[in-house]
């Protein structure tokens, strides 16, 4: 394949897999849901935590970003933190317990009842994801995961899952961002309005 062919294959997958989001009620549902939720928590003097690997951990720290920097607006920054950023950190817990923990034991620290946690995992598999949210439900804060079209491990212990309808990673994480930032736009409009647009 010529990298005309390969640039104009990946345009078209990403495009499609976007249009089966728009075309999802159930998705789009739950989108709206979602950021619902966030705008309670926040009301209600609650956080946002996110974690994810690899790529994901890279979308665990972007839609953070986006939700206590800025998005559109000027406007008071938002509690959302993306676990996992601290080296010494994670080295640490890896060492004395196992990467499958390091996750978990940061909610056990930061996460209170009614706080959010969001999870990315593009198979729905991811240990440590897994053991966060399982962790996060047993102190009663709101699980959000962030998957693909398999769900994997986390179709039963989310309180709401988004499936992007793909199986190819990319495209699950490209849509992944999408989701986030219309998340984020959602949260930022309803709390401080659309003023300065």
């Amino acid at each position: 394949m010529d990298d005309e062919s390969l640039i104009k294959k990946a345009i078209r997958s990403t495009t499609e897999t976007k249009n089966k989001i728009l075309e999802d009620r159930a998705i789009l549902d739950t989108i709206r849901n979602i950021s619902n939720e966030i705008i309670r928590a926040f009301k209600n003097d609650r956080k946002v935590l996110l974690c994810g690997n690899g790529g994901s951990a890279a979308d665990a720290q972007h839609i953070a970003a986006e939700l206590s920097g800025k998005f559109y607006l000027d406007r008071e920054s938002l509690f959302a933190e993306p676990l996992g950023t601290n080296f010494s950190y994670i080295t640490a817990v890896s060492n004395d317990y196992s990467y499958e923990e390091v996750f978990a034991r940061d909610v056990v620290a930061k996460g209170r009842r009614g706080d959010i946690l969001i999870g990315i995992s593009t198979s729905g598999n991811s240990p440590n994801v897994i053991n966060a949210i399982k962790t996060a439900n047993n102190q009663e804060m709101i699980t959000i995961g962030l998957t693909g079209m398999q769900g994997g491990k986390m179709n039963d212990i989310c309180k709401y899952l988004i499936k992007v309808p793909s199986d190819d990673t990319p495209r699950i994480q490209e849509s992944h961002i999408l989701i986030g930032h219309i998340i984020a736009e959602i949260v930022e409009r309803k709390i401080f309005g659309d003023k300065n647009l």
